[in-house]
């Protein structure tokens, strides 16, 4: 057996509402065990045999837009690639303050010529680095709140489907699925 993360966008921010407690029994519903939800953002925690995650990810996007008709991306990381993603930070010990290092996760990683294109927005304090399916995000006298470096403007560049984590969050996730 396998733990996993599952990251939903955009949840409970606007009008995609989504209690915890129905997202628990939705992944309980599709047969996964020792599921947990982790702050109210999306977030969900469980054990399944070992599978690949874009499955999965389906398998629990099918089932929210089924049973509840929210249409929402998800995209799933395993222990093995949260303590990867952990690992990999360029800014995680260069700042004590965990809402100013941040990980957007991204459903695949984009085509070189798109990720060419990603830049910090004219006038703004921040740095990122992409690696694979994340872009670590680092900002050292701001906030992400106040960026124009979001999700949209990631999806937009990039080409694929992101949601961002604050540091706080992914070392939870990554501690929740490392058993």
């Amino acid at each position: 057996m396998a733990r996993y993360a599952a990251l939903l966008r955009g949840v409970n921010v606007g009008n995609a509402q989504l209690a915890m407690a129905d997202l628990r029994r939705l992944v309980i519903d599709l047969g996964h065990t020792d599921v947990k939800t982790y702050l109210q953002s999306g977030n969900v925690v469980f054990t399944s045999p070992p599978t690949d995650g874009e499955v999965l990810a389906e398998g629990i996007a099918k089932r929210l837009a089924d049973e509840l008709g929210l249409r929402v991306p998800v995209l799933v990381r395993d222990a093995g690639e949260l303590a990867a993603v952990v690992d990999a930070s360029p800014y995680a010990g260069r700042q004590d303050d965990p809402t100013r290092v941040l990980v957007a996760f991204l459903s695949a990683a984009p085509a070189p010529a798109r990720a060419r294109e990603l830049a910090v927005p004219a006038g703004e304090d921040m740095e990122y680095a992409l690696t694979g399916r994340e872009v670590h995000l680092h900002f050292p006298t701001g906030r992400y709140g106040r960026t124009k470096f979001t999700n949209a403007y990631l999806e937009k560049v990039l080409g694929v489907a992101a949601t961002v984590r604050n540091w706080k969050s992914v070392l939870a996730l990554r501690d929740l699925t490392a058993g």
